[in-house]
């Protein structure tokens, strides 16, 4: 599966509100690290699967209480507990987005939707090379 040119990607992601808006745009100044990977397990309507459970998160608020359990479950050394409280899909946080995009398809990155965390679905990827391919390394787009 290939897609087009970096420079008319789309991307949906967490900001104080979740947005819809250009990856060229917001991150091709150089000045930003990005990595992009493209899953080859997709097919066409998993695809449309993982776009449309994305668009349902364009608008809502960011999820800052997420983060605060991220970080109560961390000290606890990782358990899924306080994230597993904060389950609701009102407040989206970045990998809430992910995960659960790539959920309603029926893909995951190794751990709960609730549970995941940018590290594992970086860990994930990287370790998977027949199921994401890195398109872009890691580095300033643009640059």
């Amino acid at each position: 599966m290939e897609g087009g040119p970096l420079e008319t990607a789309v991307i949906v992601e967490a900001l104080a509100t979740v947005k819809r808006h250009s990856l060229w745009k917001r991150y091709g100044s150089g000045r930003h690290e990005v990595a992009v990977f493209r899953p080859l397990n997709l097919t066409t309507d998993e695809v449309a699967k993982v776009v449309a459970k994305a668009e349902t998160y364009v608008g809502r608020r960011y999820g800052y209480f997420k983060i605060v359990a991220h970080w109560l479950d961390w000290l606890l050394q990782g358990a899924y507990v306080f994230r597993r409280l904060a389950r609701q899909d009102r407040y989206p946080i970045c990998s809430w987005v992910v995960a659960h995009a790539f959920a309603a398809a029926g893909k995951h990155f190794g751990v709960e939707p609730g549970a995941a965390t940018p590290d594992d679905i970086w860990d994930f990827v990287t370790a998977h090379p027949d199921r994401y391919r890195e398109a872009v390394a890691l580095g300033p787009l643009g640059a």
